[in-house]
């Protein structure tokens, strides 16, 4: 093996003599050599092989140093998946004594604390926006979700450069009621490949494509959803429909630096991208993965995902960053299959701290400038604060809750509120969840008539869902759901809803790559070493 061979040159003594010591001290080194995962450092073995947890490559456990200008960085991963890493080994010199080249049995095997935070900081997989970060780190745009949260996807490693490829889709026929309800098949889907590529030690490149087949899955018009709003068909506003998403949802490219002192910085451009503004996109929130549908308050927390034209500075300290964009305010038009002009004529800063593995924190506010084609004297001050709480609890088993506040100071309308309140609970093939909203709507925004049209009409929503897993864990999870929603509404809606009650239902399929820890490697072998 390679590193037991540059161990046994670097060992040599060109004054001592050779025979059965040198061969019993090189037998010695490489029973001393362990070997771990880069993506579960608390597996140690003493020989190579995969990883039963994730079926990565082991690596070599590498000695403690005592210190180091830059971490030690790592060329595997990125959203969610496992993949070889590569590790570098230093060559050493053969005219230094023999007993400074070999490590120590303390550093090769110590199992506290501190030894296996080391491993874990050096094994570290990195974001493709700043290679500062944890990969379970990146949320949506430059978003943070906890580092605790789970990951999809599949990862390819092609020397030091990481593809990572991810996404899902729902097949499902959803029934929605009132008199402006629907009912139909339908597919909502995206799909992602985020790529990174080292510039050394300290610098990192970063690109990222995301695509919708909504265009041909929903049509112009979108799906059924009772109080959605927000964009235009054929020269009408939307209402109680979620407009589909564009066929390119993200092309971006960042440049990342690591400083001294924990300080990181990056720059990030998007055509399409998302801006500093809001939390995570729904789809890619922890608490939201399982629910086909968009939170109806999209339009006041984090519809600006897909914006033409996007320019972000970001800096980082430890585990807060600060970061600011001028982007293009107006929503995609019509055609999803286009790329609108760019306009860079709004702006927006957020502040983000993980003060935790577990949690992370937002508040953002920004100016956007004529959002909606149909309206564009409209300009809309929106401001936004969510917690996302990420527990795992045991194997194949996560719990993750999202709060999230959006406030929209709109032209003529003045200040709406939405608040939104997620959770998600999976338990091997298991996973229930809910969601509930409730949004302060403009006439306006619902298209009613005229004289209801300066009313603001506070509407709510109530959704419980279930999943159970058909296939998990084998590369790609396909689960069968259902999903049933209550919506509130005042008494004065009633001449447009009808008396009834607000209800939708559905049933869908939900498939989307297994998550990192599972695996193709389902064996049960019990590995020599640590588990902590």
């Amino acid at each position: 093996m390679t590193f037991a061979a540059i161990a046994k040159v670097g060992a040599i003594d060109p004054n001592r003599p050779t025979g059965e010591h040198e061969h019993d001290y090189d037998h010695e080194q490489e029973e001393k050599q362990k070997y771990t995962c880069p993506m579960h450092p608390e597996v140690i073995t003493d020989h190579p092989g995969n990883c039963p947890k994730c079926g990565m490559k082991l690596v070599p456990l590498k000695e403690k140093k005592r210190a180091t200008s830059n971490v030690q960085r790592s060329t595997s991963k990125v959203g969610a998946m496992g993949s070889p890493a590569v590790a570098s080994h230093p060559v050493r010199d053969p005219n230094r004594p023999s007993h400074d080249h070999a490590p120590s049995v303390a550093a090769a095997t110590h199992g506290a604390a501190g030894e296996h935070q080391h491993e874990k900081m050096q094994m570290e997989m990195h974001s493709t926006i700043d290679l500062a970060d944890p990969m379970s780190r990146e949320g949506s745009g430059t978003s943070w979700i906890p580092d605790s949260s789970p990951m999809y996807g599949r990862m390819f490693m092609f020397g030091e450069n990481m593809l990572m490829l991810h996404g899902a889709i729902f097949p499902r026929y959803t029934n929605v009621s009132t008199r402006r309800g629907d009912d139909r098949i339908d597919a909502p889907n995206w799909f992602m490949a985020m790529f990174s590529h080292p510039l050394g030690d300290s610098t990192q490149f970063g690109s990222r494509l995301m695509m919708s087949l909504d265009p041909l899955t929903e049509g112009g018009r979108g799906y059924p959803l009772l109080f959605q709003t927000g964009e235009s068909w054929n020269g009408e506003a939307l209402h109680d429909r979620q407009h589909p998403h564009d066929l390119f949802d993200e092309l971006s490219f960042s440049l990342s630096q690591k400083f001294e002192h924990d300080l990181s910085a990056y720059v990030y451009f998007g055509y399409p991208g998302e801006p500093a503004l809001g939390p995570p996109a729904f789809m890619h929130r922890p608490s939201a993965m399982d629910d086909p549908d968009a939170p109806i308050g999209h339009h006041w927390q984090d519809s600006t995902h897909i914006t033409f034209g996007v320019a972000t500075l970001g800096a980082q300290w430890r585990n807060v960053k600060l970061e600011g964009s001028i982007f293009t305010g107006r929503e995609p038009d019509e055609d999803r299959y286009d790329f609108d002009r760019p306009r860079f004529d709004s702006y927006s800063g957020r502040l983000s701290w993980n003060p935790t593995r577990n949690l992370a924190l937002q508040v953002s506010y920004g100016y956007i400038k004529s959002p909606e084609e149909l309206h564009p004297e409209t300009k809309i001050h929106r401001t936004t604060a969510s917690a996302i709480y990420n527990l795992p609890l045991g194997t194949d088993t996560n719990w993750s809750n999202t709060f999230v506040w959006g406030q929209n100071n709109a032209t003529e309308e003045g200040k709406t509120q939405s608040f939104l309140i997620e959770s998600n609970y999976q338990r091997g093939r298991n996973t229930v969840y809910f969601r509930w909203e409730r949004v302060q709507k403009s006439g306006h925004e619902l298209v009613l008539k005229p004289f209801d049209e300066s009313e603001i009409f506070p509407v709510s929503g109530y959704s419980l869902g279930y999943v159970r897993d058909l296939s998990h864990g084998k590369g790609i999870d396909i689960g069968l759901g259902t999903q049933f929603t209550i919506n509130d509404r005042p008494d004065s809606l009633d001449r447009y809803y009808g008396d009834d009650l607000g209800y939708a239902f559905q049933f869908f399929l939900r498939i989307r790559p297994s998550q990192h820890s599972h695996g193709e490697h389902e064996h049960a072998e019990h590995v020599a070493g640590l588990e902590k």
